[in-house]
């Protein structure tokens, strides 16, 4: 199970604003590199109110997130569907992800009680998991989407657990073990993105 699972229905919701976009020129390659810049901007505002205790800022990561997510679907459908697929398109779309990952996640690390390890260790496995996702397609079994923590799948978990942590504080004293439990799960992404790409093509 994945929530990758519902992307044709997401899709579909944007394909209106994929139109617009690109009857005004606007290429996937510009919108990938905009969801880089502005997760990078969102992940320094958010360190820097955790920093000084302002954990309001908190609300930023499910609504940015979700954002992401949005012109994640828009820059693939405007490269797919309006002929604007790309070597460099390809090679943005996967180091952007990775970079935006480390920007938004990053500072989570300033959250009272939180052990700078394995919010790091998040980061580190959350890059590999993309990265055995497209060796699968190196191999020549495409590209590798399995869950049960993808991108789309760790945007949801890392949405609600801000949430969590904002209507209720009292749970910041048990974000280590929850980094824990999603360190696990991303290990066993990694797992099965490895064992479903050496599979044979049938």
């Amino acid at each position: 199970m994945s929530v990758y699972a519902l992307k044709p229905k997401f899709q579909a919701l944007l394909r209106p604003i994929v139109q617009r976009l690109a009857t005004r020129g606007i290429s996937a390659n510009q919108v990938t590199v905009a969801a880089c810049i502005l997760s990078a901007i969102t992940g320094l505002l958010i360190a820097i109110g955790l920093y000084y205790g302002a954990l309001w800022v908190l609300v930023l990561l499910p609504i940015f997130l979700f954002v992401r997510m949005a012109m994640n679907a828009i820059d693939g459908m405007l490269a797919r569907e309006h002929a604007q697929q790309s070597p460099l398109g390809g090679y943005l779309n996967e180091l952007t992800d990775v970079l935006s990952d480390a920007a938004l996640y990053l500072p989570l690390m300033l959250l009272p009680n939180s052990s700078i390890f394995w919010v790091w260790l998040l980061v580190l496995q959350a890059a590999l998991t993309e990265f055995a996702g497209v060796l699968g397609q190196v191999h020549g079994n495409g590209r590798r989407y399995d869950g049960p923590m993808g991108k789309s799948d760790r945007a949801l978990c890392i949405g609600t657990l801000a949430v969590v942590w904002l209507c209720w504080p009292e749970t910041l004293a048990y974000t280590n073990a929850v980094f824990i439990v999603l360190n696990l799960v991303l290990t066993y992404t990694i797992y099965r993105r490895v064992r479903n790409g050496l599979r044979p093509q049938e």
